[in-house]
């Protein structure tokens, strides 16, 4: 082949594999518009804001249904949302720059900076605050009400006078009075109010134009409506499944706890800023931030089974495969940044009880494939091999194959609330009769427990098998007279 055939070869060769990479990229945020379009159908989310940045650029930015129900708004990219309690990662980010500039070290204890707090409250160190292990007895009540009406100095006052709740460091519990006093510190040794600080040292600098403080109260250009599926009622939240509007008011003091309006744009500008050092020069200060706390006792605590545990300011999702921070809002916000896989993705929507952060990892599955539940991502080690074992074997052989393994590994072990997950899990992605297997399984491994059982007859009356049903919601019923869904079921079914 003569020189100018191989050059013009060359050229189609690249020109091919750029335009197929084009159209994989095309692919996945195809696929993910199709994904966040089915959450919000299932979810009754009126708008929401998607930012998606892949190895340190802006993938992907798109807006979808409505910001504005009553007045039929479309979301664009210059709506705002309320990202409520994501606020409090701004917060680390604000006093870990006031430690690059030496005017405190997080594991200062606050007394050293404030004079007006009870004796017991002295040796509690600021990061023990920001990580919400600090004991402080709370300044909100049990239906999330800032105490004193609003008033700074009642509130103060009166939390004041609580007991502390705990010993600092023994244990977690999510506290807003803590992030109050932060707030006192970064306007002391500032020298300016804390919400002016966090302004000109992040929104500023990161180009942030349409990021501000704010709540219902103020009027704000562009802002969205706030929906809500849930109440609280004496401390406890509802959702009652009707969409209604909401309203909240953040008092000014109060707003280091929460109170940033932002886009999933601006926020996009703020993670890239922050992961390229433009907010925090010295590497470690990042990964002092990023540091899950350990507890006295060496454990960890968090919200739940994702958040599980807390840095300072940040949620962090602990776990082997691809670990996450994840500042959370007011059950309607999320963003998780994938340290390990150079990959943020921000979720803003306008309803509270959405709670994004339970779909986020879908979201980052598109990008890497073994984090697709499909794949089995979410199950514990053991049940990632119990899984692998049966797709080669067949899941009608469950129960052989777990005795099989458990004779080979002394220490496997499986708890049936993990192994109920993952059967609602194959149900979820169409596979019936795995699921099937997998409940039956379960009544197997944990034959005293109604649960079980109920799961069982469930998937049973889905497949057709009313008989078998039966027999197994009786089984659940006898083991817990107590639950109602057999006794329904039975009910109906006479």
């Amino acid at each position: 082949m003569n020189k100018p055939f191989r050059s013009i070869r060359i050229v189609f060769l690249l020109l091919a594999v750029s335009f197929s990479k084009q159209l994989t990229a095309q692919s996945i945020t195809d696929s993910i518009d199709v994904f966040i379009k089915g959450k919000m159908a299932q979810l009754n989310i009126p708008g929401l804001q998607l930012a998606i940045i892949r190895n340190g650029r802006l993938d992907k930015l798109e807006n979808y249904g409505f910001a504005s129900l009553e007045h039929q708004v479309a979301t664009s990219s210059e709506t705002t949302f309320s990202i409520n309690s994501m606020t409090k990662a701004f917060v680390g980010v604000a006093v870990m720059q006031l430690q690059e500039q030496g005017k405190l070290d997080v594991k200062d204890p606050i007394s050293k900076y404030m004079d007006d707090i009870p004796d017991e409250w002295k040796s509690i160190r600021i990061d023990q605050i920001l990580s919400n292990t600090s004991g402080l007895p709370n300044n909100i009540d049990e239906k999330e009400q800032v105490l004193g009406d609003g008033n700074e100095d009642r509130n103060w006052e009166m939390v004041k006078k609580l007991p502390i709740e705990f010993r600092p460091g023994e244990k977690f519990s999510y506290n807003q009075t803590g992030y109050y006093i932060i707030g006192k510190i970064i306007t002391k040794l500032s020298g300016q109010h804390f919400t002016k600080f966090i302004e000109e040292n992040q929104f500023k600098a990161c180009g942030m134009t349409s990021t501000r403080f704010g709540d219902s109260s103020d009027i704000i250009p562009n802002n969205s409506n706030s929906y809500s599926t849930l109440y609280n009622d004496d401390g406890k939240w509802i959702n009652d499944g009707k969409l209604h509007n909401s309203y909240a008011i953040f008092p000014l003091f109060f707003r280091t706890a929460t109170g940033i309006i932002s886009t999933s744009g601006d926020l996009a500008q703020w993670l890239m800023a922050l992961q390229s050092r433009k907010l925090l020069k010295n590497p470690s200060s990042i990964d002092q931030m990023f540091a899950t706390a350990r507890l006295n006792n060496g454990n960890i605590g968090g919200f739940n089974k994702l958040t599980n545990g807390y840095a300072l300011g940040w949620p962090t999702v602990v776990r082997e495969e691809h670990p996450a921070m994840a500042p959370v809002g007011g059950m309607r916000s999320a963003l998780f940044l994938y340290p390990q896989d150079d990959l943020s993705i921000i979720v803003l929507t306008n309803l509270q009880g959405s709670n994004p952060e339970w779909f986020i990892d879908e979201i980052a599955g598109f990008y890497i494939p073994d984090m697709k539940t499909k794949n089995g991502f979410g199950l514990s080690k053991n049940l990632k091999f119990l899984r692998q074992e049966l797709l080669k074997s067949g899941f009608e052989n469950a129960d052989k194959i777990f005795n099989k393994i458990s004779r080979s590994h002394k220490n496997f072990i499986l708890t049936e609330d993990e192994v109920n997950a993952w059967g609602y899990q194959l149900v979820e992605q169409g596979k019936k009769n795995e699921a099937l297997q997998v409940f039956k399984l379960n009544t197997l491994l944990f034959p005293k427990s109604s649960n079980v059982y109920d799961s069982y007859g469930e998937i049973l009356e889905a497949l057709g098998n009313r008989k078998e049903a039966i027999l197994n919601y009786r089984k659940s019923l006898q083991l817990n007279p107590e639950n109602t869904n057999a006794t329904q079921y039975l009910k109906d079914k006479k």
